[in-house]
């Protein structure tokens, strides 16, 4: 496999997807913003198996590889960085209940996806990813 940063993952229940608000401290890429699960690449991980092991430590959440339905490799979001991958799920309301937040971020909460897409505390650039997807999904017609 291609060399690559990392994964970030959105999780969709219904209209809503999974976000929590990162820590507020300097040093970090996008302190005190609404992010998505995910993170750094692992040895030799996949896109998939990056976002799951990140979406296990940050949420206690398993989940298997079948349950993501889009992936998207996207360029480097920093000069010289190596590119990075979106991936998307669908989550149920029984994984919402079982959620156990970690030690990364403030706190976590299902939110509706227009408000994320016109959050001005969100990441941009996964706002710009999770459109791609959307618009994807509707030209294709709707999953039901």
């Amino acid at each position: 496999m291609q060399a690559f940063n990392g994964s970030k993952l959105a999780l969709l229940l219904a209209d809503q997807v999974l976000v929590y608000r990162r820590d507020d401290k300097a040093g970090i890429p996008f302190p005190d913003h609404w992010d998505l699960p995910g993170g750094g690449r692992e040895g030799d991980e996949d896109p998939a198996q990056c976002a799951l092991r990140e979406l296990e430590e940050e949420f206690a959440l398993r989940l298997a590889p079948e349950r993501l339905v889009w992936q998207q490799r996207y360029d480097g979001v920093r000069p010289q960085a190596l590119p990075s991958y979106f991936l998307v799920g669908d989550l149920t309301a029984a994984e919402v209940q079982a959620i156990r937040f970690g030690d990364e971020g403030q706190y976590w909460t299902l939110m509706a996806i227009d408000d994320f897409l016109d959050h001005p505390d969100a990441v941009p650039y996964l706002k710009a990813r999770l459109r791609d997807y959307l618009a994807q999904r509707g030209s294709a017609g709707d999953r039901g």
